[in-house]
């Protein structure tokens, strides 16, 4: 054997066992913040070492996977574009050159095929091993619990490729797709995960331009408020008589005790709330609210021209479509016209987007009952929210690079989905966001003047309006007319 192919060899070994050290320590990061995450919304439970907790752990362990690769998912664009510029920046420094395109696409097809894991293998696993008991007759204990876990999976596999099966005998009915019907691993699990990816994309448009609206009140309720025509004084006195006065009920009746102690928390949040915004300094009451809302105001609209433009490029121009890369083409060419500028504002746009697909989430009435609360949250909840942030992060670099967000092309098996192919599926979801994003901006900001006007008018006790701006507020100024009447 010749030096020369020992020597490459050598590099090829060296190469691969560096990208997995990378890869490993990239996932022992995301896997340690997930397991603060979890566990810090987690019902605490008792330190008692018996079947439920063990088997409570284990699903604990399964959920704190399915996060990190979650989180991998959702930093894929953006560290792929970085590694981008900086391979253009410094192409030929020692110290990068571990960061090359066969890394970057490990990376992509190692978080493709654990997105398959978790959602069809270890996230089922993990609900049906915590509500199972054993088959009835059989001796219990956690091998009961296993045993009846994977017959349970078996049979919603079964279930799962007989509707594939189904569906998919039905929408293509030629030859060639009758004869793929048999092929398990070239045509069932892409095809699956293609109509999973569907979904996913579908449940972003649903929720994301929900979520860009509904970040002005997150926001809002997060940073000091500006005290133009308020007097946080008189405020804080009427809500100081209102907890005596629940106090006084609570020490003189004992029937309704537990409904005036929710009454008297969220009192004393209120006015723990207000007392901040008293003690706000001048900068943070008056400058950091417009500031912040001048941010989100800006990111909403540049994603929204983006997407303009976007869709009038799908109109005149073929290669605007979503398409997969095929060769390694990481540090070649810069894929922004304003280079390291136009990168870190699709950087930011990304995760601003993802931010607000949560929020949109949690705020939609169907999927509210999901919200994780601190320290009191039942493991179910958990691996629901688990199977819905994969699902929504998953489908992130697919809506960025269907919605213009960035070019950046799609790679590994996220750019081999079958829709991405389809110009009317790809301009319709386009327009969806456009519209329905403008739609709950303007009835956002038109909400909020109309609620202004109204209690300028003093009309505001009509209730008129549906959603009021700000219901603390609200709630304080009625406290204030029936005290006054």
């Amino acid at each position: 054997m010749d030096e020369d192919d020992v020597t490459i060899r050598e590099q090829n070994f060296h190469s691969q066992v560096r990208e997995y050290i990378i890869c490993f320590l990239l996932f022992a990061v995301l896997y340690i913040v997930s397991y603060f995450i979890i566990t810090r919304y987690k019902r605490k439970t008792d330190d008692h070492e018996d079947e439920d907790a063990i088997v409570n752990r284990i699903s604990l362990y399964l959920c704190t996977f399915t996060l990190a690769i979650s989180a991998g998912a959702v930093l894929l664009l953006p560290f792929s574009i970085i590694s981008n510029e900086i391979l253009l920046s410094f192409p030929k420094n020692y110290y990068i050159q571990w960061l090359n395109g066969s890394l970057i696409h490990g990376l992509w097809n190692l978080v493709s095929l654990f997105s398959n894991l978790c959602l069809f293998v270890l996230m089922p696993f993990a609900y049906f091993f915590l509500e199972s008991e054993g088959f009835a007759g059989s001796k219990k204990g956690i091998k009961a619990r296993v045993l009846e876990t994977f017959v349970m999976l078996f049979l919603l596999g079964l279930l799962i490729l007989g509707i594939v099966w189904v569906a998919s005998a039905l929408i293509d009915n030629d030859a060639a797709s009758l004869e793929s019907l048999y092929d398990l691993w070239e045509f069932y699990l892409p095809y699956l995960y293609s109509c999973i990816s569907l979904m996913g994309g579908l449940l972003l448009l649903m929720c994301t331009p929900v979520g860009l609206s509904r970040m002005f009140t997150v926001m809002g309720q997060l940073i000091v408020k500006p005290t133009i025509l308020e007097d946080l004084d008189e405020q804080i006195y009427c809500i100081h008589l209102q907890e005596e006065a629940l106090q006084r009920r609570l020490n003189g009746s004992l029937s309704h005790s537990q409904h005036v102690l929710k009454e008297l928390d969220s009192v004393q949040s209120q006015k723990n709330k207000l007392e901040r915004r008293k003690k706000a300094s001048a900068w943070e009451k008056n400058l950091l609210y417009p500031i912040v809302m001048l941010i989100l105001l800006t990111g909403t609209t540049i994603s929204v021209l983006i997407v303009a433009l976007n869709i009038l490029y799908l109109l005149v121009d073929e290669t605007a479509m979503p398409k997969g890369s095929k060769e390694p083409g990481i540090g070649n060419a810069s894929l922004s016209t304003f280079g390291v500028v136009q990168a870190a504002v699709e950087i930011i746009l990304m995760i601003y987007l993802m931010v607000s697909s949560v929020v949109g989430f949690y705020s939609l009435r169907l999927f509210e009952g999901l919200t994780p609360r601190k320290d009191d949250t039942t493991m179910t909840t958990i691996i629901g929210c688990c199977v819905s942030i994969l699902v929504l992060s998953s489908a992130l670099p697919v809506m960025s690079r269907t919605l213009g967000i960035t070019r950046f092309d799609l790679l590994g098996d996220f750019g081999r989905f079958n829709w991405l192919g389809n110009f009317y599926i790809v301009l319709s979801y386009n327009l969806l966001f456009a519209v329905v994003t403008t739609l709950c901006l303007v009835r956002k900001f038109t909400s909020a003047v109309r609620e202004a006007l109204l209690k300028a008018l003093g009309l505001d006790k009509l209730h008129l309006s549906n959603s009021p701006t700000d219901p603390e507020t609200a709630k304080l100024s009625a406290n204030g007319h029936q005290k006054s009447l």
